[in-house]
């Protein structure tokens, strides 16, 4: 296995890499990153002839065409982003598939990604028992095919992103729907416990699975939200304990996430807006090595209570996304929390995206 290194889609991609190292390090809390979106033609062609909705499974070979296209037109940018393909295909319905579900894909045309979902598996937990995972699935074999393909794709030119994790509640979801689930922390802990220790054997399967083809980036792992960080590092979700109390993540959340990401160099994770109510527990999390905090509808931009986000977080590395203007206008205030990356959307072109770093890099709090 070759390790990547240089890219030829991000001219300064050593001392980019030099500063998410030490974001990632907690030793710049009192400096900001900033990763910068531009208007791109490769997405509106794509966006010209991939309609919205469920579609078929795509051609690998068109997909990291588009990836190439698409961060071909990041080489101009100087900001502190890692030009990243996604293998947004295999998301929810790789985990689901592997165990005989039926794959769905959608497409996304604002962002170029093609998503995967499946149907619950079963009607109940009385299924439970006959449910196999087999590790020569087609699906498994679907994925690494794929992965070699991109592997062939990027080299030299960019990083290929980990894909999330579909574990704990987030792996019984898939088996029976999120109702079914929540009922079974009550009524049927045994059986919902045992589910999720096949989650974790489908998840390590696919983890492993992943780092055993994708080479690492001088010494770390690409990611489509974090950019890049040091070591082989995995993509957890907690999106399941957004509607429940911190008392139900801390006895079903934390000890798998804790668990599969003791088994690598740590994780990441994100929280919906409606989930902040878990920042301080989640922030706790061995092994975690930064924070993507959405912005969802109903709740407040991170951006808005960023100090108070920032302040309840301690040293973890966080990772916000806003609207240019609004970004600017903090800057420009020296008004923005240190020790964040922001990704930064509708930036006109990269001559602005280039004159903004030029303030972020000397930036301190």
């Amino acid at each position: 296995m070759f390790a990547m290194s240089l890219l030829a889609c991000k001219p300064n991609a050593d001392e980019t890499l030099d500063r998410l190292r030490l974001f990632y390090s907690r030793g710049a809390g009192d400096q900001i990153f900033a990763a910068f979106t531009i208007p791109s033609p490769a997405l509106k062609e794509f966006a010209a002839t991939s309609p919205e909705g469920l579609c078929v499974y795509p051609d690998p070979d068109e997909r990291i065409r588009f990836w190439d296209r698409y961060l071909r037109e990041w080489a101009v940018l100087e900001d502190d982003s890692i030009p990243v393909a996604a293998l947004s295909e295999f998301d929810q319905g790789l985990y689901g598939g592997v165990l005989g579900g039926e794959v769905r894909f959608n497409c996304n045309p604002e962002t170029g990604w093609i998503s995967s979902m499946v149907v619950p598996l079963l009607k109940d937990w009385s299924e439970f028992k006959d449910l196999r995972f087999d590790e020569r699935h087609p699906w498994l074999q679907r994925y690494e095919r794929q992965m070699d393909r991109f592997v062939r794709g990027a080299r030299g030119r960019f990083g290929i992103g980990h894909v999330i994790l579909i574990n704990g509640l987030n792996f019984a979801f898939e088996l029976v729907g999120a109702t079914e689930t929540y009922a079974a922390m009550i009524d049927d802990s045994e059986t919902l416990r045992e589910a999720m220790e096949l989650g974790l054997t489908v998840n390590r399967s696919i983890q492993q699975r992943f780092f055993s083809h994708i080479p690492l980036l001088e010494g770390g792992t690409c990611s489509s939200g974090a950019q890049w960080i040091p070591g082989r590092v995995i993509a957890e979700s907690v999106d399941p304990f957004h509607m429940t109390s911190v008392d139900y993540f801390e006895a079903w959340g934390r000890p798998v996430t804790e668990r599969i990401m003791a088994e690598y160099d740590g994780g990441i994770t994100h929280l919906h807006g409606n989930g902040r109510h878990l920042l301080e527990a989640v922030c706790t999390i061995k092994g975690l090595k930064g924070l993507i905090l959405g912005d969802d509808k109903g709740y407040p931009a991170a951006l808005d209570v960023a100090d108070d986000l920032r302040a309840r977080s301690g040293d973890t590395p966080l990772v916000m996304v806003t609207s240019h203007d609004r970004f600017v206008d903090k800057l420009n205030r020296h008004t923005l929390p240190g020790g964040v990356l922001y990704l930064v959307n509708g930036t006109p072109d990269a001559a602005t995206a280039n004159r903004c770093m030029e303030t972020v890099r000397t930036y301190r709090c």
